[in-house]
């Protein structure tokens, strides 16, 4: 801040160091190489600021509106995440208070935040979704090799969020007090045109799409100082003055290094005669550095017209997509702006665009919007608009062949919640629409989305619409709202019962349920580990968690805690369907559920230690401890489900049976909705009437129903044992 010469270099060199040791360690998102490029080979474009002291001077010039950041949080999701602890399913109260931490701190700045969150995935960037989520099966099967071998956690190198932790995240922060947005569009641009249309102080994320966008100050969430309120802001102004560009020429620019719309395969004859026709000027810039010079040279010498974006596209090997860069370019076009590349008429259609929804209630489909930006529900808007919806990796190992995935286990609930979303459109026969799934799990090559069936409810007097749960009032009402609610589980008839339990408990409890119900290998040593976890972590401090010391990780265990988590996220798909018959915060993670506390108890469980010491010696909890394991036992034994003791110490199974009896699946659910089975030709199958759900080409698309002729060339990594064996 001295304003002399020396201390100028210093600052940039000091910004360059930074970003080197720090901006780099963690990916980021947008134009490939671009960030180097920025961080070493234009470090003007880089500034160390203090948050502090721009948030006075905006007073000073803004003084009727206080100075907002816009927060990408999907950038920022792992900078928060700095628990010790993350393959165990998430410390979520020591999260929570990181969060707090983070808001104090812009709050003593006097900064207001808005959080923007993904809440679509759009078409056009459908293809770079699946991809990344394929990539990242890889990086999580690497994460179970490693446990396995070890049985402890890896190293921070090979972290991977915890399951949930981005759908949690935006109702965290909404309990925090915090404006929240869910996205209806790309968020990187609902992100740039907040802060353009709301004249931000700036947008905090990490992702060089910034850089383009023509929008507000970018600072970087990577090389955030919280303590001292000091990060880099990156200037679009002086990238530009350093290619040779002007900032309307930014959009044509990433459009050629290959971003989401633009594929980089395309693009490598093109680079090649660009670098051929504009010779490297430094032998230490790498070659991907060489190429950005090298396009921006390009544009430089190119008169800027639409004209000379169609010869570009005829250069190009588009294929039949000859509006490629067309539409690259206007993507990054915010309300109100054109661009000299695209014809005049051309400006904002994204936020022109018609919006057509499967829902045909207007004012049920204005209110599931509403509620969809505001964070406040789950995955409903996404049905009703589009018919279609989209589930990240989960921390599941696929050689264990005895768990299901999670996205199979939770499918026939979500079944039921299509049935309730779209009652309304049923036709004449009774047939629902078809919802699209796009769901990872083990065997999915995601080359088309899961076509599933909705599976109306067997309730008395069939299924009310969504006007009555969402509009009606009253506690008859509230009462149907939670009837509704269970019937997604399947456990409507024990109502009375549920609503005997503290909210929180009783959510466990209906996952319990409905997972030991749906999956064989669960065992009373399971069941007695999620029991005691859930009445022992009541009263523990986030202090209190952090200081819990695990001496190994049981791999299994890091599965049964990324599924229970994800039970959490179908329950408030549930409820945010039948109309909130649940307060919100009653199934959050940071009131149920501790990862490293649940590995304390699983491996307790399984090593038979007593209930005395299961419980911590809190001898106040051995009641509550019987009362709701055998609350749990009669629903499972109501629907023919006997549990058995399956002793996993170290790696050695034991088995007991309960009073010798079978302990195999012998449900008798209704015909709408049963548990999947393994026959003796392994791959599971479906009781009850099919279809249930469809694969691309109308064939079954879970595990072991896979098309036969691509299990020919893949029969050892397909066709193991069975995931529901019997």
């Amino acid at each position: 801040g001295s304003g002399s010469e020396g201390g100028a270099r210093r600052g940039r060199r000091c910004v360059a160091r930074l970003l080197r040791e720090f901006g780099l360690k963690r990916a980021t998102m947008g134009i490939k190489g671009l960030q180097w490029f920025v961080a070493n080979a234009c470090p003007d474009a880089c500034t160390m600021v203090n948050l502090k002291e721009m948030a006075e001077k905006y007073h000073i010039s803004h003084p009727d509106s206080p100075p907002v950041i816009v927060v990408d949080a999907m950038c920022c999701i792992r900078h928060w995440y700095t628990p010790e602890s993350w393959v165990c399913g998430g410390q979520w109260q020591e999260y929570l208070v990181n969060l707090q931490d983070f808001i104090k701190a812009f709050m003593a700045a006097d900064i207001k935040l808005v959080f923007c969150f993904d809440g679509v995935v759009e078409q056009k960037k459908r293809d770079e979704w699946v991809k990344r989520r394929l990539k990242n099966n890889k990086e999580i099967a690497r994460i179970f090799q490693f446990l396995k071998s070890y049985r402890q956690q890896p190293g921070r190198g090979m972290f991977f969020i915890p399951s949930g932790l981005a759908t949690f995240t935006r109702f965290a922060l909404k309990s925090l007090g915090q404006e929240t947005i869910c996205s209806l569009q790309e968020a990187d641009y609902e992100v740039a045109s907040y802060g353009l249309q709301n004249n931000c102080m700036g947008i905090l994320g990490q992702d060089t799409d910034y850089l383009i966008y023509n929008t507000s100050p970018y600072f970087s969430i990577n090389n955030l100082c919280l303590d001292r309120m000091v990060t880099v802001m990156y200037s679009r102004e002086n990238l530009c003055h350093a290619l040779g560009l002007n900032i309307t020429d930014l959009p044509l620019f990433a459009c050629l290094l290959g971003n989401d719309i633009v594929p980089e395969d395309i693009l490598e004859g093109f680079w090649r005669k660009c670098v051929a026709s504009c010779p490297p000027k430094s032998q230490s810039y790498d070659k991907r550095a060489n190429i950005i010079l090298a396009v921006a040279s390009y544009i430089s010498r190119i008169p800027c017209s639409y004209g000379s974006l169609k010869d570009l596209e005829e250069m190009l090997p588009l294929a039949s997509d000859k509006k490629l860069l067309y539409r690259g370019v206007e993507s990054y076009l915010l309300p109100g702006q054109q661009s000299p590349w695209l014809p005049p008429i051309v400006s904002n259609s994204q936020i022109l665009k018609q919006e057509t929804a499967i829902c045909p209630d207007q004012e049920i489909f204005q209110l599931a919007k509403e509620q969809h930006v505001r964070a406040e529900n789950y995955m409903v808007y996404n049905v009703l608009s589009k018919g279609e919806v989209e589930c990240s990796n989960t921390l599941e190992d696929e050689l264990d062949t005895e768990l299901p995935g999670q996205a199979l286990i939770y499918r026939p609930v979500r079944q039921h919640i299509y049935s309730v979303l779209l009652e309304s459109r049923k036709d004449t026969c009774g047939a629902y629409p078809i919802v699209k799934e796009w769901f990872v799990y083990f065997g999915n090559p995601m080359e088309q989305p899961d076509l599933v069936q909705p599976i109306q409810l067997d309730i008395p007097g069939g299924t009310p619409s969504l006007r009555t749960l969402w509009l009606t009032k009253g506690p008859e009402v509230q009462t149907l709202r939670y009837s509704m609610f269970l019937a997604c589980f399947h456990l409507q008839d024990i109502v009375e019962e549920f609503q005997l339990l503290d909210a929180p408990v009783a959510a466990v409890c209906c996952l319990l349920i409905y997972l030991t119900l749906q999956v064989d290998s669960l065992s009373l040593e399971d069941l007695n580990a999620f029991v005691a976890h859930t009445l022992c972590l009541q009263g523990k401090s986030a202090a209190q968690l952090t200081g819990l010391q695990l001496a190994q990780v049981d791999s299994r265990a890091v599965q049964l805690g990324s599924l229970f988590i994800r039970g959490l996220t179908t329950l408030i798909m549930a409820n945010s369907a039948c109309g909130f018959p649940i307060n919100m915060d009653d199934l959050m993670p940071w009131k149920v559920f501790d990862g490293k506390l649940f590995q304390e108890k699983y491996q307790q469980s399984h090593r038979g230690c007593s209930l005395e010491e299961l419980l911590e010696g809190n001898g106040s909890l051995h009641t509550q401890f019987q009362n709701l394991k055998s609350f749990i036992c009669k629903a499972c034994v109501v629907k023919k489900r006997t549990i058995q003791s399956r002793r996993r110490g170290n790696g050695f199974i034991t088995e007991m049976q309960e009073g010798g009896r079978d302990c195999s699946f012998q449900q008798a659910h209704a015909t709408s909705f049963v548990p999947p089975y393994h026959s003796q030709n392994r791959g599971f199958q479906w009781r009850g009437p099919q279809p249930y759900f469809y694969g691309s080409e109308a064939q079954p698309s879970g595990r072991g129903h896979r098309d036969q002729r691509r299990l020919q060339g893949q029969r050892r990594r397909f066709q193991l044992a069975p995931r529901w064996p019997r």
